[in-house]
């Protein structure tokens, strides 16, 4: 798992990390002058797991999460968990046949990719597989977007995402690209067992090799005169069709 440190702002954001990856929270900076009770409960979580806490003027903050609103709180961060692409593997056997992923092929829109996060992390995915580069960081903004679940999901950057598709299929996993051409309906899937749910960029959609690696294209059914979801929504729809028919 690579670390490096960095700032993170937002009542949701720090309050996750604070509860879930208290040892790679260094500090955590509070607007003296707000009222949130929210921030007192993140204060108290704080110093109860030994982190130190800091009350600074609201301007103090201003400059740390850039265009993000930090809501009166901000907390410097050791670890952005982004997990090496070797441990995808034993993700996958530790879920026991019902491994489900989702595969993010160059979502470069931070916001997008921390809503996609959320959702995953709802829908109790396995892991999230984005590419090294063509794809948006784990940074201030995506882990404020996605409200925590950036802590709490594996978020796997992998160099080569068409060899890991192939690497993932040897290890039994199924793998779906999602493509509004495509005929098959994605309520057509049997999305019980291992499964990985690939969803394209924002721009162009999932890129030649990545399709030429899945398994199968299907499309998300669509009455309305709209010719496409945002990728977020679509993340949504297809992983919450697999919680349906797992439960």
């Amino acid at each position: 798992m690579s670390k490096q440190n960095q700032w993170i702002v937002g009542v949701n954001a720090v309050a996750s990390a604070v509860e879930n990856d208290a040892e790679h929270v260094r500090e955590v900076l509070i607007d003296s002058g707000a009222r949130n009770p929210r921030l007192v409960e993140i204060e108290e979580q704080a110093r109860r797991r030994g982190i130190e806490v800091r009350k600074v003027a609201a301007q103090a903050l201003d400059g740390i999460g850039g265009s993000v609103r930090h809501q009166g709180v901000a907390a410097r961060y050791a670890a952005a968990r982004t997990w090496d692409e070797h441990e995808l593997a034993g993700l996958v056997e530790a879920a026991d046949g019902r491994a489900l992923l989702l595969v993010l092929d160059g979502v470069q829109d931070p916001h997008n990719l921390g809503a996609c996060l959320r959702s995953a992390a709802a829908a109790g995915a396995t892991a999230v597989v984005i590419p090294k580069d063509k794809s948006a960081p784990v940074n201030a903004t995506v882990r404020k977007t996605s409200a925590g679940a950036a802590d709490r999901l594996p978020v796997v950057a992998v160099t080569n995402l068409s060899r890991t598709l192939r690497e993932l299929q040897k290890l039994g996993v199924w793998i779906y690209g999602l493509a509004g051409e495509a005929q098959p309906s994605l309520y057509g899937l049997d999305l019980a067992g291992n499964v990985a749910l690939v969803l394209g960029g924002e721009a162009e959609g999932l890129r030649r090799l990545t399709r030429e690696h899945c398994d199968g294209l299907v499309r998300i059914p669509m009455p309305g005169d709209i010719e496409s979801l945002n990728v977020s929504v679509a993340a949504g729809v297809c992983l919450f069709e697999a919680v349906r028919q797992r439960s």
